[in-house]
């Protein structure tokens, strides 16, 4: 009965609906002022600023491309074939003489079967994918071939202060309207929210624009007055009366991530060996045997039989309520104390309770490797 309940459970966000940008297809007081006549004025032509916002754009479109998501679609009783699912927005952002690599966002292309990229002369290449991680909703694309064109420079995030200028580039509402520009203002820097991704719930570190983004938009190019790339469009906050709230992934854990999957394909964490449920999820029958005490925690779903874990005995139901000493409320903050406060090899200690039993594990953390 356990394993059916959590067949059937599904996470969904609470509060305002939180948008992902990409497409899926299935008064005004005047005030008079002074005339001046041009008589006995020096008249000097105005060059424009070596900053201006259509220098930046001219410099930058350029590496913004389409990222086209199609999928394996069967077809009666003929072979399948592949379909657009979704389309989004993608950075060249390095690349060398026999291939470019591309940031975007994993789920523009999750799930995909065959990804393509369009670029600013209308010529499209067939993208590898090199790596993703969905928790932090990045994925790194790699096009074969010499390509003219210069790959975005990227800035310093962490410089980034409210109320900086800033434009997006991307391809809202798909490829016909590529290469879109919106302009704002950095609203707020160190913005945290909370998404449902397919590795689970995560806490995702944002930088807020009120730069326009919409479906399309994701994995495009949020750019600071330098012309540098701070930011990869996300999501936005979708909700009736509700305008100007966008967010991007700062520039600098972009390109962290990016380059650890370029090196292994994949972001490497510890692993645990465990997959878990918060309390406040989980049917008040299965938590009836705890102490009245215990209000928040994980209950564990499934166990991998090669683990640390499971060799130190930790069974399916057990409810972990802490780790090296942290109280854990729910899943995603076991997640997040495991991903950025330990490494692999570190060594581990729960405080799990067995009914109404108290126990203690202590294990070796391994490798999410593949």
């Amino acid at each position: 009965m356990f394993k059916r309940f959590l067949s059937m459970f599904t996470a969904s966000l609470i509060g305002s609906a939180i948008t992902l940008a990409s497409v899926q297809y299935f008064d005004s007081n005047q005030v008079d002022q002074p005339v001046e006549t041009t008589e006995n004025v020096n008249v000097e032509k105005a060059a424009a600023s070596s900053n201006s916002i259509s220098d930046i754009v001219e410099h930058s479109s350029k590496a913004i491309v389409g990222v086209v998501n199609k999928k394996n679609q069967p077809d009666g009783f003929q072979p399948s074939k592949e379909v657009t699912s979704g389309t989004g927005s993608g950075v060249i952002y390095k690349k060398t003489d026999k291939e470019a690599f591309i940031l975007t966002n994993n789920h523009v292309i999750e799930g995909a079967g065959q990804i393509d990229i369009s670029l600013y002369n209308g010529k499209v290449a067939e993208a590898e994918l090199i790596g993703t991680d969905p928790l932090t909703d990045i994925a790194v694309l790699k096009i074969k071939g010499n390509y003219d064109i210069a790959p975005l420079k990227v800035g310093d995030s962490d410089a980034l202060r409210a109320g900086d200028q800033v434009i997006a580039i991307g391809n809202p509402l798909g490829l016909d309207l590529s290469r879109t520009v919106t302009q704002g203002i950095v609203s707020a820097v160190n913005r945290t929210i909370k998404v449902t991704t397919s590795a689970g719930d995560w806490d995702l570190d944002v930088i807020q624009t009120d730069a326009a983004i919409n479906p399309g938009n994701s994995g495009g190019a949020l750019i600071n007055a330098s012309g540098e790339l701070v930011g990869i469009n996300s999501l936005k906050i979708s909700e009736n009366g509700v305008e100007g709230l966008g967010f991007a992934i700062p520039s600098n854990e972009v390109t962290t991530i990016a380059e650890e999957i370029i090196k292994n394909g994949q972001v490497v964490r510890p692993y645990l060996g465990v997959s878990v449920v918060g309390l406040d999820k989980v049917l008040p029958f299965y938590l009836q045997d705890l102490p009245d005490a215990v209000k928040e925690g994980v209950m564990v779903a499934s166990i991998d039989e090669n683990s640390e874990i499971a060799k130190a005995g930790l069974k399916v139901q057990d409810v972990i309520v802490s780790i090296n000493g942290k109280s854990i409320k729910d899943e995603g903050e076991l997640r997040k104390f495991l991903y950025t406060k330990l490494s692999v090899g570190d060594q581990v200690t729960l405080e799990v309770y067995r009914g109404s039993e108290k126990h203690t594990f202590t294990v070796k953390l391994a490798s999410n490797k593949r």
